[in-house]
């Protein structure tokens, strides 16, 4: 690994001055204020899988919390290994045909201490590892379309291959240099194509080949603990200053604008849903409020910094009621995507990529894009081949590595194993004791 851009060994130098000199111009290249920054930014970020793991787990039956938070928990170690190894070097390497990176930064060979091709300012190595974070939780996202019926081998099995040869190729497609998404001028902040879209469309096929869980739209399925789930959602919209803020990669204007807009849509996401749901269901929930604040974090994640705050609200408000609707047109559509992340993930993350089409503006940022309402079509037809290129893969690939997998090991538990509940069957443990 290489931890400075020039070789500095001066002969007949003792340690100590070698040492010195070192660092001081491992200084003089990066900004020690934006890689505090991106230290805490690359932390939060990382807090969102365990808050995930506990809005999911507050969200299932108490005889599958464990093995529910254990899916999203244990891609945390899975992404770790495969990003050191081969990961970030297929999603951020040298282009190869617009399409992947190479392997030339395999074992993070060359990802070092000084900066970087992606960001000026700070360490290489922390660009790499704030991308871990975003890697991590992708499939974390997923497990929620099938929660309470896979195989924890299955899902293990379909974390690695999923992630290879689908989240790291459309990565490099958006953010990767050489990408084609990112070379037609898509514009993606935080991860609203890359995760979200690329999740949901996943998580649909997912929900579809596993089928239905034994007694779905005939028994009980309602979340175990909604206030462990509130806690999970809160963790997660924590985090998800990390996630958009730090995307800027600086402690600048543009941070500042992310952050701002990430906590309008969120609040308008929350009263959209809730006004929403009372006006069709009759009674506000909070559930429904902890949904409404994810579906505004999700649409606001591409054009988080491309928009100003006025539209953030539009964004954000829109999308709690798309959501809502898509979650109650699940139980017509007759597919059971157990934790709504087709209705959330899927749909707030197509409605963001595409209003960031609409509501971007060089005037907020003029490192971004103008959008339809700023006079520029174009940006709107760009973002929905984003959107309509990456389903199309996730759609496809997804479901060939989960046909292989059914075919190979198995993706689903016994019915015995179901009633029983994951816990116990797959993992020989249980949530609580009385």
């Amino acid at each position: 690994m290489v931890f400075w851009s020039e070789e500095d060994e001066i002969a007949g130098l003792d340690f100590t001055y070698t040492v010195t000199h070192r660092c001081l111009k491992l200084e003089e290249m990066m900004d020690t204020g934006d890689t505090a920054f991106m230290l805490i930014a690359t932390a939060m970020v990382m807090l969102m899988t365990p808050g995930l793991a506990l809005f999911y787990g507050g969200l299932v039956r108490q005889k599958n919390v464990l093995a529910t938070t254990m899916q999203s928990f244990v891609c945390m170690g899975i992404v770790s290994v495969l990003w050191v190894v081969y990961g970030y070097s297929l999603a951020f390497g040298p282009d190869v045909g617009h399409f992947i990176g190479n392997l030339e930064y395999g074992g993070l060979k060359g990802v070092g201490l000084v900066p970087g091709p992606y960001a000026e300012t700070i360490p290489d190595l922390l660009f790499c590892a704030f991308q871990l974070m975003f890697a991590i939780i992708t499939p974390a996202l997923i497990t929620g379309a099938f929660a309470e019926r896979m195989k924890f081998s299955a899902f293990l099995a379909f974390a690695v291959v999923w992630s290879t040869l689908v989240y790291l190729p459309v990565c490099h497609w958006v953010w990767g240099q050489g990408g084609w998404l990112g070379e037609m001028g898509a514009l993606d902040f935080a991860g609203g194509t890359v995760i979200h879209i690329n999740s949901g469309a996943a998580a649909l096929v997912a929900a579809l080949v596993l089928g239905r869980r034994k007694g779905y739209g005939r028994d009980s399925m309602h979340p175990h603990n909604l206030p462990m789930a509130v806690l999970g959602a809160g963790l997660l919209w924590f985090g998800w200053f990390g996630f958009n803020a730090g995307s800027a990669l600086s402690a600048g204007p543009i941070a500042v604008l992310a952050l701002f807009t990430t906590q309008a849509a969120t609040g308008a996401g929350i009263l959209a849903w809730v006004i929403a749901e009372w006006k069709i269901q009759g009674k506000p929930t909070i559930l429904g409020a902890a949904s409404g604040a994810l579906a505004g974090l999700v649409a606001i994640t591409p054009g988080a910094g491309f928009v100003s705050p006025v539209s953030a609200l539009v964004m954000g408000g829109t999308a709690g009621v798309l959501c809502y609707l898509a979650v109650l047109a699940k139980g017509k559509l007759g597919y059971d995507d157990s934790l709504d992340v087709v209705g959330i993930h899927g749909v707030g993350g197509i409605w963001g990529a595409l209003a960031t089409g609409l509501f971007a503006s060089t005037a907020v940022n003029p490192g971004g894009a103008d959008g339809l309402f700023f006079g520029n079509a174009s940006q709107l037809a760009v973002q929905a081949i984003g959107v309509g290129s990456t389903i199309a893969y996730s759609v496809v690939v997804t479901f060939i590595v989960l046909k292989i997998i059914d075919a190979t090991i198995g993706l689903r538990v016994s019915l015995d194993d179901e009633t029983q509940g994951l816990d116990l069957a797959q993992h020989s443990e249980v949530g609580y004791t009385h």
